[in-house]
């Protein structure tokens, strides 16, 4: 029974990366640095692999690549409020540097797009006036980090009752069981 919830989050996920304004695009990320305060923020979903490896991309300068060099663990949090449902993943970020990966990513992002990965200033940096951003013009910070998830928890909020799965990866198969909502 709970294969069945399994599918249907596991093709949410996929439709957040192929449907146009799925609420699965979004998604919130949680890192915990050496500082031990969880620091949250929105990133878009890129690809969601057969194994379910999550692909997200980032400046490298930011400050969830200096989390994930002190800690690879993290939160991702998924909502849908159409179907009421909320899918929390945990799992272990790798960034990709290899160059063949990179271009290929790098190829699909859109033109103007790319700036987000190409400011003079690495992202939080304080800045005077917004509109006075520079940009570099043959280099870039772009990264790519894919997360391996190892547990991951379903909650479908619905009429009678609740819905509440925690599948966790064990070896070579996910292992689940129903939890109280």
């Amino acid at each position: 029974m709970t294969q069945n919830y399994f599918k249907e989050l596991s093709e949410e996920l996929k439709k957040g990366v192929s449907q146009k304004g799925h609420a699965f695009r979004n998604f919130t990320l949680a890192t915990v640095g050496l500082d031990q305060v969880a620091r949250l923020r929105t990133v878009i979903l890129r690809k969601v692999s057969d194994k379910l490896q999550l692909t997200f991309y980032t400046d490298s300068r930011s400050k969830k690549m200096i989390h994930l060099q002190e800690n690879k663990k993290v939160g991702l949090l998924f909502y849908n409020p159409k179907n009421m449902m909320q899918i929390r993943i945990e799992g272990l970020a790798k960034v990709v540097n290899d160059r063949e990966t990179k271009e290929k990513y790098w190829d699909g992002v859109k033109k103007n797009s790319r700036k987000d990965y190409m400011s003079t200033s690495a992202p939080g940096t304080a800045l005077t006036n917004p509109n006075q951003l520079e940009y570099l013009d043959d280099e870039d910070h772009f990264c790519i980090v894919e997360v391996t998830p190892f547990k991951i928890e379903y909650l479908k909020l619905k009429s009678p009752n609740h819905i509440r799965v925690r599948f966790s990866w064990e070896v070579d198969f996910w292992e689940s069981e129903y939890l109280v909502p």
